[in-house]
């Protein structure tokens, strides 16, 4: 029997595509990493640089503590497993002219 891997972010259950984030980013000596569903794990680059992952971040807890990620989480309750939709810049979509 295959064991269900949970993305430690939004706590659904992880499909067929999962990502491992590093807590805190390799590029500032992290090691450490935790699954996430490619949804989430855009979500967190989207809103954060290395540099703020690594100082303010480096838990799940700190990233579940900021505003934005409690409404993401929120919008995906109930979504498959393998739900995708790409993920917005920081600020939101560009003016459409």
């Amino acid at each position: 029997m295959e064991k269900k891997i949970t993305c430690v972010l939004c706590g659904r259950e992880i499909g067929k595509a999962v990502e491992m984030h590093h807590l805190i980013p390799k590029s500032e000596g992290g090691r450490v990493t935790v699954p996430l569903h490619p949804i989430c794990h855009r979500k967190v680059h989207a809103l954060f640089n290395e540099k703020e992952l690594a100082k303010h971040y480096a838990t799940i807890e700190a990233l579940r503590s900021v505003e934005e990620i409690r409404r993401f989480v929120a919008w995906l309750r109930g979504k498959p497993p393998d739900f995708y939709r790409k993920t917005e810049p920081k600020g939101g979509r560009g003016r459409k002219r």
